[in-house]
């Protein structure tokens, strides 16, 4: 029978029923309590604060009228597949045992950490892809909360399928639902997503990952400060990456002209595929002598994430009243500061010269705008609109990226400025799942 969790106005009328049940309805009950979370069902004492899963029987006594039933006949399916999916007693997933920007000395493989068990509110999600990113080491290094304290769950962003849930969240999802989610904890193999921040999809297709974080940070950073208009030059650095390839697609929608920045033939052939105007191969052209020839005058929008010496060249090509927005600065992650030299001296005598300006965009100050962001973004992609590249790491010289150890060699690559579009990784599902 389908996972639920009882409400706390029901529980009193639980415990009057528990006494009349014939004991060997009790005991097929219990029966079906996973034996992987615990023996204990909800008519014995739950755990507080958290209200644990439990399984409706047809053969319970209903409760009055006045009050919310436990019972519910709907959930006799779903309860079959949950059990048919075979949620294991342990799972493996990667935590930060150690602050470090050195991602492989931060980050530990756990293989027996417990399958957490979702409350009211939550789904557990079994994770099929889950996304890198950048900001992935700016994480392990603790640089985004002084107080962090380790160990923590690594990893942002996830698609998957809900294995259990409670009752709450049965309200609006359902047993094999396929979600995507952005929060902590997403390297591992099952994780507990609270309801109401999951995205239902269509299917688990990492394409859809890539908009979780990567999409939509290119969709509100350009529509809330890009102010982005027909005939404008947008230069977008790191075009071929996770975001960039968004930011490209999105200033050529708003019919806009696009330079894009990249580091090899393949990724310019891509950048072309896309609708860039002008790809630049910073290996083997000069950026800011082809800005300089190209466009005299200066670009009106830069989309930065690069840092140090791309952001120099980026802040000298602005046209007066020119914009750039700072998404990231990639260059310095690795450093124990986490920052790439800029030319920050002269940086207010160019900016008032120009009337032009420098803002900085975080995803986390934007949320208001996040869910009208991924609804667009997942129509735009479904209505074939929308490129949504995904590197799996076919090309890596060991192959694809596949199981959370290979987490590790997708962030190398990263940083190798080896990938074309977002890297995701895969993580395999046991043959023993009906879902």
């Amino acid at each position: 029978m389908r996972a639920a969790v009882a409400c706390a106005s029901a529980a009193a009328a639980a415990a009057a029923t528990a006494a009349a049940v014939p004991a060997a309805i009790v005991r097929s009950w219990v029966s079906l309590w996973p034996r992987c979370w615990g023996s204990a069902p909800l008519l014995q004492q739950p755990p507080p604060p958290r209200r644990p899963i439990c399984y409706a029987d047809h053969r319970l006594p209903t409760t009055p009228a006045t009050a919310r039933p436990i019972v519910d006949m709907s959930y006799a399916r779903h309860f079959l597949d949950f059990q048919g999916s075979s949620i294991p007693k342990f799972m493996q997933k990667l935590v930060v045992t150690q602050l470090s920007p050195n991602f492989r000395e931060a980050v530990t493989l756990l293989r027996d950490s417990p399958v957490p068990l979702p409350g009211d509110g939550d789904l557990l999600v079994r994770n099929r892809f889950v996304g890198v990113n950048a900001s992935d080491i700016n994480y392990s290094a603790g640089r985004y909360s002084t107080s962090v304290k380790i160990p923590f769950d690594a990893g942002f962003e996830g698609i998957g399928e809900v294995v259990a849930l409670g009752l709450t969240a049965s309200a609006k999802y359902t047993i094999g639902q396929a979600v995507a989610y952005m929060t902590p904890g997403s390297f591992a193999e099952y994780t507990v997503v609270p309801a109401k921040i999951a995205i239902p999809v269509p299917s688990v297709k990492p394409e859809y990952l890539t908009l979780l974080i990567s999409g939509t940070t290119a969709y509100i950073s350009l529509k809330e400060l890009g102010e982005l208009s027909e005939g404008k030059k947008v230069l977008v650095t790191a075009a071929a990456g996770g975001t960039g390839q968004f930011a490209v697609q999105l200033a050529k929608k708003a019919k806009c002209h696009v330079i894009g920045t990249c580091s090899s033939a393949e990724k310019f052939g891509f950048l072309k595929s896309i609708g860039c105007d002008l790809p630049i191969n910073y290996k083997t052209e000069n950026v800011g002598a082809v800005l300089k020839r190209e466009y005299p005058e200066g670009v009106d929008v830069v989309y930065e994430s690069v840092g140090g010496e791309m952001f120099d060249l980026a802040v000298n090509a602005l046209a007066i009243k020119g914009r750039l927005i700072i998404i990231g600065f990639i260059s310095g992650y690795q450093t124990p500061t986490g920052l790439s030299p800029v030319k920050a001296g002269t940086l207010p005598g160019k900016l008032l010269k120009k009337s032009a300006s420098v803002q900085g965009f975080f995803l986390n100050h934007y949320f208001s705008e996040y869910q009208k962001a991924m609804d667009h973004l997942l129509k735009m992609y479904e209505s074939q609109e929308l490129v949504c590249e995904v590197d799996l790491g076919d090309l890596s010289p060991e192959g694809k990226f596949t199981g959370l150890e290979s987490v590790f060699r997708a962030v190398d690559y990263m940083y190798m400025g080896k990938n074309t579009g977002k890297i995701v990784v895969e993580l395999p599902h046991s043959v023993n799942s009906k879902l």
